[in-house]
């Protein structure tokens, strides 16, 4: 348990600078959420929306990341 440190501190660098450039660039994700396999429907007073693309190209981005932090 006490190995559970380092990845949880890579993790939030991770976070804090995702999340750094999203707001000082607020233009840069325009493009994510609304590539072609997301799914969104919309009705008279229903919406369903569901990122199905955006997911998984955020999954292969951070299994690729984190196979590289393993090596």
């Amino acid at each position: 348990m006490g190995n559970f440190g380092k990845p949880l501190i890579v993790m939030g660098l991770f976070l804090t600078v995702a999340g750094l450039v999203i707001y000082f660039n607020p233009k840069l994700p325009t493009w994510l959420g609304r590539l072609p396999g997301d799914f969104a429907f919309k009705r008279d007073n229903f919406s369903f929306y569901f990122p199905l693309a955006t997911c998984l190209l955020i999954s292969a981005i951070l299994s690729f990341v984190l196979w590289l932090f393993r090596k």
